[in-house]
């Protein structure tokens, strides 16, 4: 029941940014270097990648900082499996779910209603699934530096609720990232957000080809691996403040 309400909440908000879109493009065609029918798309792959990226939140967090501020994390930390990893396989496979469960009919409705532009064949889908894969482990591994902060704050909500209102400003799910001006877009493209939407959504849309798609791999592998290597770095940090009552 919930997926199917993710589902129609997701196509709504489809609905209200293709408006919203639409008004925008027909002022200004070529936007950030879409025509209107990208612009489309980009919105649709949004919605459809919104629960997949955990782009708002959600996922692991929550839990994984009620066993800091419970205490519990000190059973997690004593198993025989790494705990970042632990939680990165958990977190694949919520994102697996979420991009068939809630990711698949919104972007198949807004097909059906309007005119998107599809890849063609499965080369460029296969493009397309590999870097929404390197996405998917770029926000874990920024979540995980999120939820390590409950070590120090033990209620870590309020660091996930301003990294949720960052991600959704420079994952591009506003607008695009080549829409803001200037300096201020030529940083966000820079920042790992970009990762989450504007890199998947460029590589479905064919911007990128050859070299080009291979620098994107490399933008999103490359911080995938410095977050979670600043993850574990942090983790290593954070274990020394756990103390279990009697040890």
């Amino acid at each position: 029941m919930a997926t199917a309400a993710g589902v129609f909440t997701n196509t709504v908000f489809g609905f209200i940014l293709t408006f919203a879109y639409t008004a925008l493009w027909e002022q200004r065609d070529g936007l950030g270097g879409y025509g209107l029918s990208q612009a489309l798309t980009y919105v649709w792959v949004g919605q459809a990648l919104l629960m997949a990226m955990a782009t708002m939140g959600g996922g692991f967090q929550d839990e994984l900082i009620e066993r800091i501020r419970s205490g519990d994390i000190a059973v997690d930390l004593f198993r025989p499996a790494d705990l970042q990893l632990w939680w990165l396989a958990h977190d694949l496979g919520r994102a697996a779910f979420h991009l068939l469960g809630r990711g698949v009919v919104p972007l198949l409705v807004g097909g059906a209603v309007f005119d998107l532009a599809f890849p063609g064949g499965p080369l460029p889908w296969a493009a397309f699934l590999l870097s929404v894969l390197l996405g998917v482990v770029v926000s874990y591994a920024i979540r995980f530096l999120v939820v390590l902060s409950a070590f120090w704050l033990l209620d870590g909500q309020g660091v996930v609720q301003i990294s949720a209102l960052v991600a959704m400003f420079f994952s591009g799910m506003l607008l695009p990232l080549t829409v803001f001006p200037g300096l201020l877009g030529e940083v966000a493209r820079m920042l790992p957000w970009a990762s989450m939407l504007q890199v998947p959504a460029d590589v479905f849309l064919g911007k990128y080809g050859g070299w080009e798609l291979a620098g994107a791999y490399g933008f999103q592998a490359g911080w995938a691996l410095a977050l979670l290597a600043a993850g574990r770095v942090l983790q290593s940090v954070a274990v020394r403040r756990v103390v279990v009552q009697g040890g």
